[in-house]
């Protein structure tokens, strides 16, 4: 019944809107097939895996640890009860995923000719090193104010111009450099008020490293990092796993904006002035006249965790070795054994409610009558709240040519758990033709799309798809709305203020009684189609001109 009455409602929306071209993935988006479908995705459904991965059982799902491997047992059985095949060409349901586990002891401070100032590791800095040795130290290291840390040829922009800081400590501002002109971001520099990848932490480090640093500090604030600092204290003296790579930084670390200041005026410079002296082209890097002692006790481990893969196999013979992936990831931050009362950072819904909605999908392309063109893969990472290194390992090491890969579909903390919206935020929207084909189906949920808000917080740079994306595969990461039906854009925007500033990265992020799953399952059937609709189309999705992505899709093509 319900499957009529939306189809219903599709067919009163087309002919009212019959003075408008259709897209022509209008075709396969609406199918009797998978709208069929998508009535498998039901509040039962979702509710049962959410509650599930985020109890105390799963212990927060931290890799390599007992909660770890209870997720991945507990998704290959959830995949085998659908009826998926494995996904892992090698007949097995994952893909091992090689890391480098750290837990670096920090003892740092800073030191002028007249004063020493010694840090309190997770209040004054946060920091650990990669290398693979047990005692890492820094010892009197010379300290360079780089501006934003960013090299970028393409905007005549190089913040290490006219200086040398091979091993030296680099001191590094977060984010873009954020131009305006006439109280107006420039939109043609550094993409206006959005942020590029220059932006991000990851690159910051990358950089340095590339200039033969011996560590990187970048300096925390609420605003341009797009979240408070307590959410990298959090787990900030637990193991950290990285990709193990042949160089990384001695140091690599954090500054609350309090300590910056203090730094700089222990150097005899104003960080405000400093911070707008960044803003130009013609910066100069400041050798701050101070020195940076770290004494780094490491204790490391090679550490095994899984990426859990399933596979829907298309039906026509010359496509079915072309892909879609839905990817979410498993892991979360695990516990806190320390504390008295509760320990579990239970990552309800980050990511256990991304999980679960692409376990309903599998669930319900597994219901399809007639199946699919192309193959579908449902891909659950491991080790993203550790720097995205499930999906990375993934697209160093594809089981499948990410030249056949025609799009990710990645879902991460949707958080869209009070109700049905009015509209869909796309992540990076204006990236490729995948906001199209999300427009479309968005409509027939009466739906409209929208912009990330806030785009200066890089948010398109910090989940798995990014992993894809900076390999070349068009990707889509889309958000719940703010336009909360009968409550309005206020309510909707309060409550993700909410979540964001008590419940990321904290041990609330819970399951909790008041939350509404309609809006969820209406975002998970749009997901659902989005997909379908690329599996059945002729054509490919793209990225858009003048993306930074689409160099690499264009050589990977060529090839």
């Amino acid at each position: 019944m319900m499957y009529k009455i939306k189809y219903l409602i599709f067919l009163m929306i087309l002919f009212s809107c019959s003075s408008e071209p259709k897209s022509g993935w209008d075709k396969y988006l609406f199918s009797d097939d998978i709208i069929s479908a998508e009535e498998f995705i039901d509040q039962d459904l979702l509710s049962t895996h959410i509650t599930t991965l985020s109890s105390d059982d799963f212990q927060g799902r931290k890799p390599a640890t007992l909660g770890g491997k209870k997720t991945v047992k507990y998704l290959i059985d959830s995949f085998q009860e659908i009826g998926l095949e494995p996904g892992n060409p090698n007949g097995s349901w994952t893909q091992d995923v090689k890391m480098l586990g750290v837990k670096s002891n920090l003892r740092s401070q800073f030191i002028t000719d007249d004063e020493r100032w010694v840090l309190r590791t997770g209040d004054d800095i946060i920091g650990n090193s990669y290398i693979k040795k047990q005692n890492v130290n820094l010892e009197r290291v010379g300290v360079i104010f780089c501006g934003y840390g960013v090299t970028a040829p393409e905007y005549k922009w190089d913040d290490y111009k006219g200086v040398d800081v091979k091993g030296k400590v680099v001191i590094i501002l977060v984010n873009d450099p954020p131009i305006m002109i006439d109280d107006e971001y420039d939109n043609d520099m550094f993409k206006g008020k959005a942020m590029t990848y220059y932006g991000r932490w990851s690159y910051k480090y990358e950089e340095a490293l590339r200039r033969g640093a011996a560590g990187a500090i970048v300096i925390h604030e609420s605003g341009p990092a797009g979240y408070p600092f307590s959410v990298l204290q959090a787990g900030h003296d637990s193991e950290s796993l990285t990709i193990e790579a042949s160089k990384s930084l001695k140091f690599q670390g954090w500054l609350p904006l309090s300590s910056a200041q203090k730094l700089f005026s222990m150097s005899g410079l104003d960080f405000s002035s400093m911070k707008k002296e960044a803003l130009s082209p013609d910066f100069q890097p400041k050798n701050m006249d101070i020195k940076f002692t770290s004494r780094i006790a490491n204790t490391y481990r090679y550490v095994n965790s899984k990426n859990v893969i399933a596979k829907y196999e298309g039906v026509d013979s010359l496509l079915k070795d072309e892909y879609i992936i839905y990817t979410a990831h498993w892991d979360h931050l695990g516990m806190d054994k320390k504390l008295k009362d509760d320990k579990v950072y239970n990552g309800a819904n980050d990511n256990a409610l991304g999980t679960a909605m692409v376990l309903a999908a599998a669930k319900s392309f597994s219901q399809l009558k007639t199946g699919t063109k192309r193959s579908i893969l449902f891909l659950a990472v491991t080790a993203e709240e550790d720097g995205l290194l499930g999906a990375k390992y993934y697209s160093m090491n594809p089981l499948y040519p990410l030249e056949k890969t025609l799009a990710v579909i990645n879902i991460d903390a949707m958080g869209n758990t009070f109700g049905k919206t009015k509209d869909l935020i796309i992540i990076g929207k204006g990236n490729s033709n995948l906001d199209n084909i999300v427009e479309s189906a968005a409509k027939q949920d009466k739906k409209y799309v929208i912009p990330d808000a806030e785009p200066e917080k890089g948010f398109y740079y910090r989940s798995d798809h990014f992993a894809f994306a900076k390999m070349g595969v068009p990707s889509l990461y889309v958000d719940g709305g703010f336009d909360v039906r009968g409550k309005g854009k206020d309510f909707g925007r309060s409550m993700k203020d909410i979540y964001t500033k008590n419940h990321y990265h904290s041990l609330s992020d819970e399951v909790h009684s008041d939350w509404v799953y309609d809006g969820i399952i209406e975002d998970n059937g749009i997901l659902l189609r989005v997909g379908y609709a690329i599996a059945q189309h002729n054509e490919w999705p793209s990225w858009n001109e003048n993306t930074e992505f689409k160099s690499l899709r264009d050589a990977m093509l060529r090839n």
